[in-house]
């Protein structure tokens, strides 16, 4: 049975000895045309950037738009609504005056 034993951690000894061997080799030099790939890469994530802050631009210049109009409507509607209430006014005192000259006849 010791000998099983020490047949096992001779085996395993070896095994840890060969993989802590490998790690310690460089890896192999990429290739040329690994290079060009990479590059290649990068030039697509600096374009796929570029295109995501124009959208981001773009978006946001659009939110700035319609806020604007949405300040233009909200004004010319509340200038409406003044309107109508000073026509509504009118009408009003307008109404009083015509009814208190009735009541006078």
């Amino acid at each position: 049975m010791k000998k099983i034993i020490a047949l096992v951690m001779g085996i395993a000894f070896a095994f840890g000895t060969a993989g802590f061997a490998a790690a310690q080799t460089p890896a192999p030099a990429p290739k040329a045309e690994d290079k060009m790939d990479k590059k290649m890469g990068d030039d697509k994530k600096a374009e796929d950037k570029k295109a995501a802050a124009e959208k981001k631009a773009a978006d946001k210049k659009a939110a700035a738009e319609k806020k604007a109009a949405d300040k233009k409507a909200a004004a010319e509607k509340k200038a409406a609504d003044k309107k109508a209430a000073a026509e509504k006014k009118a009408e009003d005192k307008k109404a009083a005056e015509d009814k208190k000259a009735t009541d006078k006849k």
